[in-house]
């Protein structure tokens, strides 16, 4: 049954843990049998686990999973309580004594919304693989979502509540589908008709503003390295090798172009990954072009499904103001 998520993709569970009191969470996309693997960082603030690994000329090809986890660079550590619960799974590379999951990470910077003391840890990645399922469909404020915001060029008091969004595409039997966490320093815009959706709140107004105007008028931006990043996943059913993985992460990063402005700046560590299940043969630049398209669904999907919290408008604010 098609679910417009992705797991759509066979083979791909998602799973997410969060906790509302530190307005932050995790979520884990796996792959039980392991999925060829790709990466492209194109923002300059990033915080990253294992990216290394999926270089093309390193030995290991393939992942059991990927985090997408707030708390910044402290909520690397819920890529443990995934390694953990796969480990107990009997789930990873095999290395004759033991298996070892293979766990790429990123993570936004959220300390900012609630109790920035409360981290995704561990105990967190594993409750995230516990709920782990093929059924998965909820977005929004979840997950690697709960803390996100966006809209920043005027500091974290004018910015807007964002989450989790995902979407997939199909032609024939090749799938494409992309899990995208939207925390951008810049603003979010409806890919077919380039309208402004979300970003930055006049705090007199009250109405969006125009980041990239804003930005040519100011001398200082509050926005600091670090505190930003769009971060996630495409999946596909398409037949990859590590490089072409790469590839299709590359050109699923277009899609964070079309989207949002500015993007890749030096306050933001946007970075994508790619799983592929190797199940149907495709040509690359097909599932490259789907890739962005999908990527760019996702992140509408995210805008539209965010919830407001405490001071933090979200769209469906907007929306009623219109």
């Amino acid at each position: 049954m098609y679910k417009g998520y992705i797991t759509d993709i066979h083979g791909i569970k998602v799973g997410h843990a969060q906790d509302l009191q530190g307005m932050t969470g995790c979520t884990v996309i796996m792959c039980e049998e392991g999925a060829t693997a790709g990466v492209e960082v194109r923002g300059s603030a990033p915080g990253t686990r294992e990216t290394d690994l999926l270089k093309s000329e390193n030995a290991v090809d393939k992942v059991h999973a990927v985090v997408l986890s707030g708390g910044s660079a402290f909520g690397l550590d819920a890529s443990s309580g995934v390694m953990k619960y796969l480990e107990e799974k009997n789930i990873g590379f095999d290395v004759g004594i033991t298996k070892v999951p293979i766990v790429c990470s990123a993570v936004i910077f959220d300390l900012g919304i609630g109790d920035y003391k409360i981290r995704p840890d561990l105990h967190m990645g594993y409750e995230a693989c516990k709920s782990a399922s093929e059924n998965e469909n909820r977005q929004g404020n979840i997950g690697c979502g709960t803390g996100a915001t966006i809209g920043k060029i005027l500091g974290t008091e004018c910015s807007m509540k964002s989450g989790i969004g995902s979407a997939s595409i199909n032609i024939g039997e090749l799938w494409v589908g992309a899990i995208i966490a939207v925390n951008s320093f810049g603003d979010v815009y409806d890919y077919k008709t380039n309208t402004l959706m979300a970003g930055t709140i006049d705090s007199n107004t009250k109405k969006l503003c125009n980041s990239y105007e804003v930005m040519q008028k100011s001398k200082y931006l509050k926005g600091f390295s670090g505190k930003n990043t769009t971060i996630g996943v495409v999946a596909t059913n398409a037949i990859l090798n590590k490089s072409q993985a790469n590839k299709v992460a590359q050109l699923a990063q277009n899609g964070l172009a079309r989207s949002i402005n500015p993007i890749h700046t030096m306050f933001d560590g946007d970075t994508i990954f790619t799983m592929a299940t190797n199940k149907v043969k495709s040509d690359i630049n097909l599932v490259g072009t789907l890739a962005t398209e999908v990527v760019c669904m996702a992140i509408s999907n995210a805008i539209k499904s965010a919830e407001r919290y405490d001071k933090f408008y979200c769209w469906k604010d907007i929306q009623q103001k219109v």
